[in-house]
């Protein structure tokens, strides 16, 4: 039982090593892109299963397939002339809306008229709830001189945590429209965060321009969201990250990952929210229509592109092709709902890898059945993938799954190693105990009869000598009579260690019975093995031997040497020609050889 425990502790300890060892290499990037897909994979299956709704109060005003045919019919181009989203800002405003964010950036132009431009800065200037985006980018100095933006649109950003904006710190800005800097601060970045894979599964909540901090458009809508309900007030100029990497927003905490963004938690496939095409928005304001078949009171209206020609497509976990305003509105719906996803910590994710591996390794190492054990460990992981599944369902907690199973498949397959090695050595100790003598640690009587009828054979097959020495402890009773068994046995053990150290690796020392000894010399003649025995006999006779703690003595042996196939050709033939000629050198003055 010890063994295995200390087997187990071993088996651990090399799993964790390889574990620690795999993931300080390039291995690395591979498992987080595997361990990814696995967060798409457990994403779409809660959507598959209808597990969050889209919040009702978000509306999507989509430029989409057919409002763009619309507009190249009746304006001749795209982009719209300014002038007609104050027309479109003015209609939303009459049914009192919570928002209207735009998730399009007001850039000069040369196609749009000033006065048109100018009309949409009064816009935003008159209206306190309309937001409109700017993109952050690197793009070199000598195209476009970054711009200064106004300070007011800057935060502070008190950051007590190992979170890092170095991936989310730009050297230029394509800036909009100097009125609209110059009228409102309710300007949110849109830059967007992707994985290697060039999936979407994050969004920033601050990005860096000259040495500044600038917020999200989805964050500041979020912001103006919650304090325009009353609850409570955020501040949206001054923001801290504690240590444990949350962001703190009134009773709210968000959980930033290590690079500065926020896993976004996704509602649905395509066209989860609320979406009005913009063209029945543009039917109203040109008289066209009497209203847009919909109720935009108190909603935060998204306007944004979901045409295909107009290239603001993403890749999510939920599709290939996500219209970016669909992703800005699952931003603020996670905001909104505090439903951001919280990865598990890399202790955690050690943590439950160690605890796999030991109930691994424990499945393995008690239960006897190797398949009964492998269904016991599948079962396992099973469980714990279903376990990660319902911990970001119920609790918007991403425990990871790959490296955990990897290091629970190293202990299987190193548990199941350890218990054949383990099973073996048990095996090569049983068969030790069952052919060694307890005494002498010299092979039995059995494994002796054994190896005779081998060499009987072999000798038969490839035409080979092979010679046998049987010898007796001269005077052994007499000896035990007089000094007592206790040295007895420790002469026999003593001269068994002397054969043991006299004869060559491949000769066979076996314990015959009481005080006789054999040895079987393969490949010998019988010069060489008598030679042999005299050596043995000469050594026996000249040493002492330990008696107790303060005793010695000397004893002797008679040795009889036989040799097939010259006498005998069965393993009887063989052992009772060496027999006789052992009772020949006892009773011709002992202490000789004999063959």
């Amino acid at each position: 039982m010890l063994k295995k425990i200390l087997y187990s502790i071993w088996l651990v300890l090399f799993c964790i090593a390889v574990f620690f060892s795999l993931k300080s290499t390039n291995f690395n990037a591979f498992i987080d892109m595997v361990e990814n897909r696995t967060f798409d994979l457990r994403q779409n299956i809660m959507i598959n299963a209808n597990t969050k709704q889209p919040d009702k109060d978000i509306v999507i005003v989509s430029i989409d397939e057919a409002t763009y045919e619309y507009i190249l019919d009746h304006y001749g181009e795209w982009p719209l002339p300014r002038d007609v989203y104050v027309k479109l800002i003015d209609y939303l405003e009459t049914q009192n809306p919570k928002i209207i964010a735009f998730d399009l950036m007001f850039v000069k132009s040369m196609k749009s008229p000033v006065n048109a431009d100018e009309a949409l800065v009064a816009a935003m200037a008159k209206y306190k709830n309309v937001f409109t985006a700017m993109n952050l980018d690197n793009q070199p100095e000598d195209l476009r001189t970054p711009p200064q933006l106004p300070e007011s649109l800057a935060v502070n950003v008190t950051n007590y945590s190992d979170v890092n904006f170095d991936d989310l710190t730009f050297s230029n800005c394509r800036s909009i429209l100097e009125g609209i800097l110059r009228v409102t601060d309710n300007i949110g970045m849109i830059n967007v965060s992707r994985a290697d894979d060039g999936i979407l599964r994050k969004m920033p909540l601050f990005v860096k321009y000259q040495d500044k901090y600038y917020s999200q458009l989805g964050l500041k809508v979020a912001l103006a969201a919650i304090n325009h309900q009353g609850d409570e007030k955020i501040n949206t100029k001054n923001f801290v990250i504690d240590k444990d990497a949350n962001l703190i927003l009134g009773e709210r905490k968000i959980f930033t990952d290590k690079d500065g963004g926020v896993i976004l938690n996704w509602y649905g496939p395509n066209g989860a929210y609320t979406q009005v095409p913009m063209y029945k928005l543009i039917k109203v304001i040109n008289g066209e229509a009497k209203d847009a078949g919909f109720n935009f009171e108190n909603k935060i209206v998204y306007f944004g592109t979901t045409a295909s020609a107009l290239f603001d497509i993403k890749t999510t976990p939920t599709g290939k092709t996500v219209p970016g305003v669909e992703v800005q509105a699952t931003y603020l719906n996670n905001f909104l709902d505090n439903n951001f996803i919280v990865k598990a910590d890399k202790a955690v994710t050690a943590f439950t890898g160690i605890i796999l591996a030991l109930l691994t390794g424990f499945c393995i190492m008690r239960i006897s059945s190797a398949f009964t054990a492998t269904f016991a460990s599948v079962s396992l992981y099973l469980i714990y993938i279903l376990i990660s599944y319902y911990m970001m369902k119920y609790f918007n907690i991403w425990l990871e799954v790959i490296y955990p199973l990897m290091l629970a498949l190293l202990a299987f397959i190193s548990a199941f190693i350890v218990k054949y090695l383990i099973k073996s050595r048990d095996f090569e100790q049983q068969y030790k105990l069952a052919t060694t003598d307890g005494l002498t640690e010299l092979y039995n009587h059995r494994y002796f009869q054994e190896q005779m009828l081998m060499m009987v054979e072999n000798a038969k097959r490839y035409d080979r000598e092979f010679s046998l020495i049987i010898l007796d402890i001269d005077f052994f009773k007499k000896f035990n009579d007089t000094f007592g068994h206790q040295a007895g046995d420790a002469v026999l053990r003593q001269v068994a260690h002397t054969l043991k150290k006299n004869v060559r690796a491949t000769d066979i020392v076996c314990r015959y019975g009481g005080e006789e000894m054999s040895i079987i010399l393969p490949n010998t003649p019988k010069e060489e093995a008598a030679g042999t025995a005299q050596k043995i006999c000469d050594r026996v006779a000249s040493n002492k031997y330990k008696l107790g703690s303060d005793k010695e003595g000397q004893v002797t042996i008679s040795l009889g040497v036989s040799t097939y196939p010259h006498d005998g050709s069965t393993p009887s033939e063989i052992i009772e020609a060496a027999d006789k000629r052992l009772y020949t050198a006892k009773n011709s003055g002992r202490n000789r050889v004999v063959e």
